[in-house]
Parts: structure tokens; C-alpha cells; sequence
């Protein structure tokens, strides 16, 4: 299915019988990407009295509750209410979903002991006319699915860099890392606040997207991205993006 999309920038074709999808399933137990210390997500059905949610096990529905963490567990979208003494909603905060996108690669440098982003690396990759960015981290392989970071202390996105995306309007980050801040960093979180422009002029509509995964059939280039989230009213939410390319 072949759609014609208008936006200020030109006319667009995309395929959209050929989704890519950028979220990492969520499941019960300990096979999925685990950040900040929490532990494993739980889905396990309701029990009252002698009713139990499972069909397997004789209920009339599968009923479960699931417990989980946004920012922890899986692909999640952000907003600035993550860093911010005011509550901010994702759910308020993103009103539209569909944004051009470039996809680029980076294998994060040598940084005073840690693996960065770097503020050059972004110049030399991105285009200046893209509402998102995606950044693929190498090295790249889908180990990155059930990945547990705490204590690891993972690559970063220098604060720069983030200064470099909201100088050129970069609306939405998206990157394949827990966070865009160090693991450990005394709550500084220099880029949440360089991206968002907190708290002086603050980028209430910008968005971050951390813990996506992007295979390595995947090439880098411009994409339409639909970056879907569940309605939560909470700084963050599980989130599933999807890319089309663009024809």
C-alpha cells in the first residue's frame, strides 16, 4: 500500500505494508533489556478466591497484571516531566506522531574512561532539516533485546551533542542505550537538560526514546517515523516506533 505524504518539506511516498519496527517486545522474566536496578517484569494472572485468569488453567479469560517500569524495561518514550520539578505528561506532551527522521550509525569514542557520543560524531552524521533523530550504536547485534545495563555503566550522549540537537530543532531522540545521560552522574543529567532546554526555555513537545533496537539490516537514511505511545499520564510510557522509508 503506497501512501503520498505532504508535509512542509515536500512530497513523500512510503510503503506502509512495510513497517520497521524499532520497540523490543516486552515479555515476563529476565529475557529483556533491564536498566536502573529494577527487577524482572512479572505477568501473572489474577487470582480470586478459585477464579483464575488463565485459560490453561481453567479460567473463562486471560486476566493477568503486569508490573513493570517504563524508563527500566524496554523501549520507552520520554518527556521533559522526566527531569522537571513541574509535572509534564507524555501523553500531553506529544500531540503529533508522525515526523521525517534520518537514521545514523555511531560507534561512541573514547571519553575520559567512558564510551560518548561525541558532538562531532552528530555534525558529521545528521542532516539539518530532520524533526527526529535514531542512532544506532556499534557495536550492534540483538543481544542488545535482553541486555541488562545496571552497573555497566553504557555509552552516553555527550551534553553538547544534545546542545547541537535542540540548537537545530531536533525534536525526538531516539537511541538504542538506557539513557542519554551517564549511569552514574551525581544527577547532573546534563543531556536531558541540554535537549529539552530546561529549565530555561524548555522544548515542552521534545521527546527522547531510549532502549529501541535497530537491526543491522536496517540502513541508514530518511525515514517517515510513527513514534506510537501508550496514553500514560506519566513523564514516560512504553512506546513502539515504527519507521517507512521513504520512496
Amino acid at each position: 500500500m503506497i501512501a503520498t505524504i505532504e508535509h512542509l518539506k515536500g512530497t513523500f511516498k512510503i510503503d506502509l505494508s512495510n513497517p520497521i519496527d524499532l520497540a523490543m517486545p516486552l515479555r515476563a522474566g529476565e529475557q529483556n533489556a533491564n536498566a536502573w536496578y529494577r527487577p524482572a517484569v512479572t505477568m501473572e494472572p489474577v487470582r480470586m478466591g478459585d477464579w483464575v485468569g488463565d485459560v490453561s488453567k481453567g479460567g473463562a479469560v486471560n486476566f493477568r497484571d503486569i508490573w513493570f517500569n517504563p524508563h527500566a524495561h524496554g523501549t520507552h518514550t520520554e518527556c521533559v516531566g522526566h527531569i522537571s520539578k513541574e509535572f509534564y505528561s507524555i501523553n500531553e506532551s506529544l500531540k503529533q506522531f508522525f515526523f521525517l527522521a534520518k537514521l545514523i550509525t555511531i560507534s561512541p569514542e573514547s571519553h575520559e574512561g567512558d564510551l560518548v557520543i561525541t558532538e562531532q560524531q552528530l555534525k558529521t552524521a545528521m542532516s539539518s532539516d530532520c524533526e527526529a533523530i535514531i542512532i544506532r550504536t556499534l557495536p550492534n547485534d540483538d543481544s542488545k533485546l535482553i541486555r541488562h545495563y545496571s552497573n555497566s555503566n553504557p555509552p552516553y550522549l555527550h551534553y553538547l551533542a544534545a546542545e547541537l540537537l535542540c540548537k537545530n530543532n531536533v525534536q525526538h531522540l531516539l537511541l538504542d542505550l538506557p539513557s542519554v545521560d551517564r549511569e552514574q552522574d551525581e544527577g547532573k543529567l546534563l543531556a536531558h537538560r541540554a535537549f529539552w532546554n530546561y529549565p530555561t526555555q524548555t522544548r515542552i513537545n521534545a521527546t527522547i526514546t531510549e532502549l529501541i533496537y535497530v537491526d543491522n539490516s536496517i540502513t541508514d537514511g530518511n525515514y517517515l517515523l510513527n513514534l506510537q505511545i501508550a496514553p500514560f499520564e506519566n513523564d514516560a510510557t512504553p512506546s513502539k516506533p515504527v519507521l517507512f522509508k521513504l520512496l
